[in-house]
């Protein structure tokens, strides 16, 4: 599963071979901090829309940027290695910027996907991919199933299993 596990000029040049085969790249990003259903469920949703699907993961660097000096609970190297060790996943490759946008430009990928609680107008890269050609997908979003619930859910079992109030 590690040698799924790419650098960025390693993603480049595998998504520039894949395409010269003529095969559609499907790429998707987050943190994907501790691995829950509703992300198996867009990345497998994402997989069934082309033949080779490119994992993009932020940085820790970028998770505390997003999320705040908390997060992520899990390392980049661990999030890598866990999203890579699923059968639906192709490659996976981290970023440090913010946002995909570079990345996307390299890769250019035939399809970009985003869970549900992106709406499509607020897909990062949307009008780049859609101006090479590409489509944007956004897969139903699975309530209650996301990081912060867990740490919520994890933050009140903790208060109650040690009879604070909450």
């Amino acid at each position: 599963m590690r040698e799924k596990v790419k650098s960025r000029d390693q993603i480049k040049a595998t998504a520039g071979r894949a395409k010269k085969e003529g095969k559609k790249i499907v790429f998707t990003n987050g943190c994907f901090d501790l691995l829950h259903v509703g992300h198996l469920r867009v990345l497998d949703a994402a997989k069934k829309l082309g033949d080779v699907l490119v994992v993009a993961l932020n940085s820790d660097r970028s998770v505390r940027e997003i999320k705040g000096r908390d997060r992520p609970i899990v390392p980049e190297n661990e999030r890598a290695e866990l999203i890579a060790a699923l059968e639906m996943v192709d490659y996976v490759t981290l970023f440090d910027e913010p946002d995909p946008i570079n990345l996307l430009r390299e890769i250019k990928p035939d399809v970009l996907v985003k869970g549900g609680d992106w709406g499509e107008d607020k897909v990062v890269g949307r009008e780049l991919v859609e101006g090479w050609g590409g489509k944007v997908a956004v897969i139903p979003y699975l309530a209650d199933h996301s990081t912060t619930d867990i740490v919520k859910k994890i933050e009140r079992t903790r208060k109650t299993s040690h009879g604070e109030k909450l």
